[in-house]
């Protein structure tokens, strides 16, 4: 049962994900080129949802405080970078929380970067998928510890260095399908090669703050984490 409720993040999102996939056929049959509102609107209802999840949740007030203040550092981190080509330590930090807490607060601490961040970069119809996209990599961060707890520096930077890549392709749904005319399969590779130098810019600083940072982080947040635990002593009777 454990396991099921660590993993009812992870289902949510890929179900979300398959609605996404069939918005493309439903764009192909009714809606030509609005496909992107319908996408748009898929995704904020799904975080509506998931921020709901996870307020109705075994949540303590500490773990709420915690992931909100990660979420912040998260953003921050952001907010400097903001002048280099697509070199951002948010990701880094996103992924560090989920395999530490595990994939729901891993997502809240990715959709939570994504929005306050912006309050200084700038909103926009952008907001809701940079949230899902940073959510994305918080949950999938916590699947890995579920299945790999012992994964260690190298993998981290693996797998930080393909959520580079990752991070870009959602985002370049959103660039193709609010700026691209007509969307076609043709205009979807172009989207996806033009964006491949920057995506490789994204990977490479993820892995090089994983590989400088990494281990320090981890242990930081594992603090946290055993300050945030409950642990229920036998009583005599």
């Amino acid at each position: 049962m454990a396991f099921w409720r660590k993993m009812l993040f992870p289902l949510a999102l890929v179900f979300i994900l398959g609605l996404l996939l069939a918005s493309i056929k439903i764009n192909a049959l009714l809606l030509g080129q609005g496909w992107g509102l319908l996408a748009l609107l898929i995704i904020i209802i799904a975080l509506a949802l998931m921020y709901w999840g996870f307020e109705q949740g075994r949540v303590s007030s500490r773990e709420v405080a915690v992931i909100a203040m990660l979420g912040t550092i998260a953003a921050a981190g952001r907010v400097p970078f903001a002048g280099l080509p697509n070199i951002q330590p948010t990701t880094f930090m996103v992924i560090i929380s989920g395999f530490v807490f595990g994939p729901r607060a891993g997502f809240m601490v990715g959709s939570t970067a994504g929005l306050v961040s912006n309050f200084f970069l700038g909103q926009g119809p952008w907001t809701p998928w940079q949230m899902f996209a940073w959510g994305l990599a918080g949950t999938s961060a916590g699947v890995l510890k579920i299945f790999f707890p012992r994964a260690g520096n190298k993998v981290m930077m693996v797998f930080s260095f393909l959520w580079g890549y990752l991070f870009g392709w959602i985002m370049n749904l959103w660039t193709w399908t609010g700026f691209i005319h007509p969307l076609t399969w043709q205009s979807f590779v172009a989207t996806y090669a033009a964006s491949f130098w920057l995506d490789t810019i994204h990977a490479l600083g993820n892995a090089a703050f994983y590989l400088f940072f990494g281990s320090s982080f981890v242990k930081i947040l594992q603090r946290f984490r055993r300050r945030l635990e409950v642990r229920l002593l036998p009583t005599d009777s």
